[in-house]
């Protein structure tokens, strides 16, 4: 009888726990649902060929575009990308394949966590106080190492971990063979785990695409086209900050139309690296 009542309490904690997680699962979704339909109901009516090809209209005159804020977003992902993801992989290299148990390895890998849960916003105030200061304006050079300093530690981390998953085997197979270390990385290491290190760099470009803050205090904004990276320069995030606090409904509108590109941006890369992963685990 004792046995039965156990047995009783432990399903009924059983089901109450799924009821709970269930009910979570659905609240996550429903206010997700919610929000990717409130941006795609207002971002798509600003959606037009002028959107994509004109310079943002001065303050109260109707039309314009984002055409500046569209290319300086894709200049400054594209240079943060650049270096964040190599130093990223070598870092990710070092600690999986050199620096496993020593103890300055130990420090890396403890200073990659530290970086990973920093405040954006306190990247933008470090890179402005080391870049931005010394020269007297923003440019999109700091921008992009900004982002890459948020880059840095997602590569790295998932780097390791993706190596770490390679057996063993293929590495004595590699070095008994006469392979030298470096050319087995590359050859071996990295063609084995290539689809989770794209994977991760794909995570590292998803999650500072929506950065806002970072770049309020490294790249700024300009109504412009960028005619060189030590200048101010238009990108999405920050105009999206700008236009949205404005008076103007024009603006509100082109910032609700930059909203749905930058959240239909990150969805697919986001999804695209999650297929990846999938993929890489069967």
């Amino acid at each position: 009888m004792k046995k039965a009542d156990n047995r009783r309490r432990r399903e009924m904690a059983d089901l109450g726990i799924k009821i709970l997680s269930g009910a979570a699962a659905f609240i996550g979704i429903f206010f997700l649902g919610w929000i990717l339909w409130t941006v795609a109901r207002q971002g798509v009516a600003a959606l037009s060929l002028d959107f994509f090809t004109k310079l943002p209209a001065p303050p109260g005159i109707a039309g314009g575009g984002l055409a500046n804020a569209i290319v300086g977003t894709l200049i400054i992902t594209f240079l943060a990308t650049l270096l964040g993801v190599p130093l990223g992989l070598f870092t990710g290299v070092y600690l999986s394949e050199f620096g496993r148990d020593g103890r300055f390895g130990t420090l890396v890998r403890f200073t990659m966590n530290i970086t990973m849960g920093i405040p954006s916003i306190i990247v933008g105030l470090f890179v402005y106080t080391v870049l931005v200061l010394p020269v007297g304006h923003f440019s999109a050079y700091a921008g992009a190492v900004s982002l890459a300093i948020i880059m840095l530690p997602v590569v790295a981390r998932t780097t390791e971990d993706m190596l770490g998953l390679v057996p063993h085997a293929l590495r004595e197979a590699a070095l008994a063979l006469g392979m030298p270390r470096w050319r087995m990385i590359l050859s071996i290491l990295f063609r084995a785990a290539r689809s989770g290190l794209l994977t991760g760099i794909l995570l590292a470009v998803a999650r500072v695409s929506g950065e806002t803050a970072p770049l309020l205090f490294t790249a700024m904004s300009s109504p412009y086209w960028m005619k060189s990276l030590a200048e101010p320069t238009a990108n999405l995030t920050v105009t999206i900050f700008n236009y949205a606090m404005s008076p103007f409904d024009d603006w509100k509108q082109l910032a609700w139309g930059a909203a749905l590109l930058i959240m239909t941006a990150v969805l697919t890369v986001n999804i695209l690296a999650r297929f990846l992963l999938k993929e890489k685990t069967k």
